[in-house]
């Protein structure tokens, strides 16, 4: 009996999963609330949580499924064969984040709240930062083996940089949303270029 019935609760979270990315992207974080959800889920509030445990449980994973969709369109698992490709892939993500504010003020607000030890996003954003640094520290190491950045930089400490100006581009966007995200990241790709170029010319 409940053999049968795994497989169907797990279509009914996938289902619950989309529907909350596309409300929240709509309506917003704070204009988002569960009633709304678990009416565009057909479902009702109990029944809503019954799937995930709690609200922050859910959002968790929401957020968690953005993850997922955004590396698949964007290439972040891939290593980068220029510094300015690097770049254009971030810019084009924070460009893809401005569309959808909502979950950006998601993010930024369980990020804020989850360095709780005992929030149950915790576990989450302490692995997607250490999922991103090593994505990151592999990507600039790579660009450094290929000339692209300079050597006496730790490619760890350049990835760290590059997850804080994401992440405090989007916070300060939060504030000021005409804040050009993709145009502060293109002045930090213009500077690491300019590092590379004075770095080898010192060399040379």
């Amino acid at each position: 009996m409940t053999r049968r019935s795994y497989p169907k609760g797990l279509a009914k979270r996938e289902e619950i999963l989309a529907i909350a990315l596309e409300v929240i992207a709509e309506h917003g974080f704070s204009g988002t609330t569960l009633r709304e959800l678990a009416d565009a889920s057909n479902l009702s509030i109990t029944g809503l949580v019954h799937h995930f445990g709690t609200k922050e449980r859910l959002l968790t994973e929401v957020l968690r499924r953005r993850d997922e969709i955004d590396a698949g369109v964007y290439g972040m698992d891939e290593l980068p064969d220029t510094t300015a490709a690097m770049i254009e892939r971030l810019a084009g993500l924070v460009d893809h984040n401005a569309a959808v504010p909502g979950l950006v003020t998601l993010y930024s607000n369980l990020a804020a709240d989850a360095t709780a030890p005992e929030h149950p996003a915790h576990e989450y954003f302490r692995e997607r930062y250490d999922r991103g640094r090593d994505l990151g520290a592999a990507s600039m190491g790579h660009l450094r083996d290929l000339g692209e950045l300079p050597d006496g930089v730790d490619p760890g400490d350049l990835a760290q940089l590059m997850i804080a100006a994401v992440d405090g581009l989007q916070l300060l966007w939060e504030y000021d949303k005409s804040i050009d995200m993709t145009r502060g990241l293109r002045a930090l790709g213009t500077l690491l270029k300019l590092a590379n170029e004075a770095g080898r010319a010192a060399d040379g």
